[in-house]
């Protein structure tokens, strides 16, 4: 035997639990720190920086203070040239604002080319960015896959040191 119970309607639990409907304004604010200042700093002037890891020498983009695989401190400042190559892709019906796209945009990892990296590692200097250029049904046929791609950049007087300084990357 169950204890007997009863559905609560809304405004009836509003009423006994004392609700307070309010709507924050909240403000935030996130500093981009020392090594990202200099990654978005690069892209405003047009470049892709970098930062190699004392010990294992794995090139980081975007840069970090220490390396996340064997937890060294970071070391040296390095520019990559920016080309590379489509390691996989994706086609998106959602904006990076979670809004329903009109168009599908495709997605892609890039493998960066890299001073010191061969190009078949696991652990390459990578960076998560829009494709320019490539259909939909480029990407559900596998064609993208391996492209060599470089960035497109937007004019120098509308760079504002974002990621978004980068419009796309294109194949070449």
């Amino acid at each position: 035997m169950g204890i007997p119970g009863r559905y609560v309607k809304e405004e009836e639990l509003k009423r006994m639990a004392g609700v307070i409907e309010y709507k924050p304004t909240a403000k935030y604010a996130y500093s981009a720190g020392q090594a990202l200042s200099v990654f978005l700093k690069g892209l405003r002037e047009g470049k892709i920086v970098g930062r190699t890891c004392n010990s294992c020498r794995r090139i980081m983009v975007p840069p970090r203070e220490f390396c996340e695989y064997c937890h060294s401190p970071a070391g040296e400042w390095v520019e990559l040239p920016g080309t590379g190559r489509v390691e996989t892709a994706s086609v998106s019906y959602i904006s990076a604002r979670r809004a329903k796209l009109r168009e599908p945009e495709v997605v892609a990892i890039i493998r960066l080319d890299a001073p010191g990296y061969r190009g078949d590692e696991p652990d390459f200097p990578g960076i998560f960015h829009r494709l320019c250029g490539v259909t939909e049904e480029e990407v559900k046929g596998g064609k993208v896959f391996g492209a060599r791609v470089r960035p497109r950049w937007r004019p120098e007087g509308e760079r504002r040191g974002s990621i978004t300084d980068i419009e796309c990357f294109e194949r070449w």
